[in-house]
This record gives C-alpha cells, sequence and structure tokens, in this order.
C-alpha cells in the first residue's frame, strides 16, 4: 500500500523536478549581441533588428541586442561573458583577445573587412594632403576604434605627422557620425573615419559634399569581425558561424540584413588577420 502511494508520488516530485530545472535552462536560452557604438544608438538598434530575427531561427533560442556605452564596455562584457557575440572593429578584437589572455575567437567577417580603409574629411579649401593638417584641429572618432583613430594615427605617423606636436589640437567624437557632424559645423578642420560610413551618409545625402570631401583614403587594412569567447560550445559556435556564413543577398531577408551592416557577404575570419593592427596599436603606444 505504502510502495504504491509513494511511487506516483516519487514521479510527480521527479516530473515537477524536470519542469523546474526545464524552466531554468529555458530561461537561460538567451544569446546576447553587443557591438562597438561606433554610430548612433539609434543606427545600431536598427541594424540588429532583421539579424537578431534571423538569428533566433537559426539558433533555435532568443536573441536580444545588448547596447554598450563605449568600445571599452563593448570589451568588458564579451570578456567576462556577459554577452555571447560581439561586433569589433579590429583594434577593440586586439584588445579584448590581450584582456582575456588570447580567449577571443573571430568568427565571421565581411568581405569589405579584408580590405577596409579610413577618410580624412575636410571643409577647409586650403587642405588638400596630409602634410596641410600641420597647425590644424584634427577630430579621430573614439579612441578604441580602429577606423577612426588607431589606422587614421598610425597613417599619419608613417607620413612623418605626429598629432600631439603637429596638430593644434586632436578631439576625439565618439562615433564616425558625430566626427562627420564636427568637419561639417566647423567645429574641426578635418577628421579621420570610417571609409563605410562616410559612403553611406553620401548616398543617403546627410552630408553635403560641396562643403565637406575626403582628402584623403588610407591604404587597405583588416577591420571589423564577429567575435566569441573561446568558451562557448564548440556546436554553438559552428551553427553561429554557418548561420553567418550563409547569409545571401539572394533571399529577401539576407538581402536587408547585408545591406544594412554594409557587406557583400560574411565570410570566414581568424586571429592572424588582426596581427597589423596588433602591430600598429603598440608602435602607437595604444596597447
Amino acid at each position: 500500500m505504502t510502495r504504491s502511494i509513494a511511487s506516483p508520488l516519487r514521479r510527480l516530485l521527479l516530473a515537477c523536478s524536470l519542469l523546474a530545472l526545464g524552466g531554468v535552462a529555458q530561461a537561460q536560452q538567451v544569446f546576447r549581441v553587443t557591438a562597438i557604438p561606433d554610430e548612433s544608438p539609434t543606427e545600431l538598434a536598427r541594424k540588429a533588428a532583421p539579424l537578431v530575427k534571423y538569428l533566433e531561427g537559426k539558433l533555435g533560442m532568443k536573441v536580444e541586442f545588448t547596447p554598450v556605452t563605449d568600445y571599452a564596455a563593448s570589451v568588458e562584457a564579451l570578456v567576462n561573458k556577459k554577452v555571447d557575440m560581439a561586433w569589433f572593429g579590429g583594434f577593440t578584437f586586439v584588445q579584448a583577445n590581450a584582456r582575456s589572455g588570447g580567449k577571443m575567437i573571430p568568427i565571421a567577417q565581411r568581405e569589405e573587412d579584408e580590405k577596409f580603409r579610413s577618410v580624412f574629411i575636410t571643409g577647409e579649401a586650403s587642405i588638400r594632403s596630409l602634410a596641410d593638417l600641420k597647425g590644424k584641429d584634427l577630430s579621430f572618432g573614439s579612441q578604441s576604434s580602429t577606423s577612426g583613430h588607431l589606422m587614421p594615427r598610425s597613417f599619419l605617423l608613417q607620413a612623418g605627422l605626429d598629432p600631439e606636436k603637429d596638430f593644434r589640437r586632436v578631439a576625439y567624437s565618439g562615433a564616425h557620425d558625430a566626427t562627420i557632424a564636427a568637419v561639417a559645423s566647423g567645429k574641426v578642420q578635418a577628421g579621420a573615419l570610417n571609409i563605410s560610413v562616410w559612403e553611406k551618409f553620401v548616398a543617403d545625402k546627410k552630408v553635403d559634399t560641396t562643403k565637406v570631401r575626403v582628402f584623403f583614403t588610407t591604404p587597405p587594412y583588416y577591420d571589423y569581425n564577429w567575435t566569441v569567447h573561446a568558451d562557448m560550445p564548440v556546436p554553438l559556435r559552428e551553427k553561429l558561424s554557418q548561420a553567418l556564413l550563409s547569409l545571401s543577398r539572394d533571399s529577401a531577408e539576407g538581402k536587408e540584413i547585408l545591406e544594412l551592416q554594409r557587406a557583400t557577404r560574411f565570410i570566414p575570419s581568424k586571429a592572424d588577420n588582426y596581427k597589423g593592427i596588433e602591430a600598429a596599436a603598440r608602435s602607437a603606444g595604444l596597447l
């Protein structure tokens, strides 16, 4: 009699326990994505929305975009596993990899990121070359930006210009769109930024190119990538990588995502791609 009562009771307790554990597991099945804040928060959210929806379908779990306040916060978020994947610039990847002891894995980059460039822009007729920047005010983007600071600074140094000695003032706008605004408003005579943001502003007619123009485009370098922590389970990492690499402009969904990401397509990436950026950062005393 006791046995017949206890057996169903045990089964009930076991079922409740499994349901509870299942609820916890389900609650934890949130995949968090972040990105360096190189553009305005509204633009970053707009770019992330269709990608988040796409990844939810591919990963079979809830995906959330988690904005961060600055570049350093994106590094700390992935290093400390507060997020699962981050959109880094080349320099932020190098910083995160150093900060984590080599535990960052870049899984995908845009085809465009194999030969990325920065542009220097101005509204001053007298500025025609990098040498003409002497004694002028120049704005970079964020101090941790690859295309808005590190690589432009590296090419300035190669041209024999030391921003701290040769310019009247060096400013940091915080983001590429803010650099354009600073130059357009006359707050600074010149600025350095990501070429794809500049081209987007030109295409969307958000900048008057009769007043603000590019006067120098840098040589190419590797830049942005999607990065995950090495502790991510391999099956999840492979599923995620495949989801990104299979995006195609042949489908309406893929076309929308890739256009918002300003990408032809995503291709595999690797840590060795960013050795040049690491060397530039060390040479400039930024790492």
